[in-house]
């Protein structure tokens, strides 16, 4: 029987999870990352032992995120029920890089992606450190993706079997040699499965709502946010066409993405969606959306969940979470860089989001959009 920490999120499904890796015969240990609220757990993990990470993905009400007392409370109920040992971990100083990551990104004209350098820091960083101290053997959560040992004999991450919840885009950026000792018990299942379980288990979380917004952006009013954290200043500017016609003023570049045709401001009598973001002059620049389309693009910081490619690959590459993989020759650059080229053009290439390249549906591993 081995020893397994679980990051318990309070939602349906680490809670599942929980009692997946029980039936598989595991010891578990049910952790709650907090980044800064009072702890709700039986008992605070000891003062010299790695604190652990907040989960990355909050509710969708847009009150509070998945690391909220709320959830705390939820899996502890949860953690009571089926008889886990449980602790609340404190990791609000480590959590405070991912915060000042998105602040930065978004004041340099860029979209980040939070979730994706949550899991690789923390859920999968640190919270390896805290697995160590109480002597674990592997550490699981709730996502939707796979574990699979490949023909080589090496451990594959692979897309979940439900299509519509895949979360093994975000997992990319995971150290190679952790692979072996994760667990994600829920990929092997649809959502449909995991609530039906929760149910029978008479669980409460059975019905809650899954987390859809950033977990620090309480209100979901990412623009306020990033505005409070660098102390009101402005990055107001103009915005303007890709012909150079000015149409409009908008309240901060922190407030757009590229790809985003809603919240604008301006009625053009078609439709225009943001092209660029130019951080140094503020301005937003907007286009139509042939003018979003894409042959290639780079990406640096890559990382590699198979041995790094010495030549071109096909592959398909994802450009965001919720976005369709395409077909793509890829290429590892010097300097940990990669190039991936369209076999055709491609919409909605946003510079800070994560390019993912897969093989069918395993993840070979992929880098930051530049």
């Amino acid at each position: 029987m081995a020893r397994v920490v679980l990051a318990m999120s309070g939602g349906v499904d680490s809670s599942v999870a929980a009692r997946l890796l029980q039936e598989a015969g595991h010891d578990v240990i049910g952790v709650f990352m907090r980044h800064g609220e009072a702890g709700t757990g039986r008992g605070e993990a000891p003062t010299d032992a790695p604190s652990a990470l907040p989960v990355c993905q909050p509710r969708g009400e847009h009150k509070q995120g998945c690391c909220s007392a709320t959830d705390a409370a939820d899996a502890r109920r949860v953690a009571d029920q089926l008889d886990l040992p449980f602790y609340t971990l404190n990791l609000q100083a480590e959590f405070g890089r991912i915060i000042e990551y998105f602040v930065d990104e978004y004041g340099r004209g860029r979209t980040p992606n939070p979730c994706v350098l949550c899991n690789q820091w923390l859920k999968f960083g640190t919270l390896f450190q805290y697995a160590d101290s109480v002597d674990a053997a592997y550490v699981a959560t709730g996502h939707y993706a796979r574990c699979v040992r490949a023909a080589d004999g090496t451990i594959a991450l692979c897309r979940g079997i439900d299509p519509g919840k895949d979360q093994s885009y975000a997992l990319f950026g995971i150290h190679r040699a952790r692979l072996d000792r994760m667990l994600l018990p829920v990929g092997d299942y649809h959502k449909s499965e995991i609530r039906r379980r929760a149910g029978e288990l008479g669980l409460r979380v059975a019905a809650k709502r899954d987390s859809q917004e950033i977990c620090f952006v309480s209100d979901g009013d990412h623009g306020r946010f990033v505005q409070a954290r660098r102390g009101g200043a402005t990055t107001s500017g103009r915005l303007v066409t890709t012909e150079g016609r000015v149409v409009g003023q908008h309240e901060g570049i922190e407030r757009f993405t590229i790809g985003q045709r809603k919240g604008l401001g301006v009625a053009l009598g078609e439709p225009y969606f943001v092209v660029r973001i130019d951080a140094d002059t503020r301005d937003v620049v907007i286009g139509r959306r042939q003018e979003l389309a894409r042959r290639s693009l780079t990406a640096g910081h890559t990382n590699w969940l198979t041995a790094p490619p010495a030549t071109p690959f096909r592959c398909e590459a994802q450009i965001r979470y919720n976005s369709r993989a395409v077909p793509a020759i890829a290429r590892a650059l010097g300097d940990d860089r990669l190039e991936v080229v369209f076999d055709a053009p491609c919409h909605g290439v946003a510079p800070g989001q994560a390019v993912v390249c897969y093989d069918g549906s395993r993840v070979l591993g992929g880098g930051w959009i530049e």
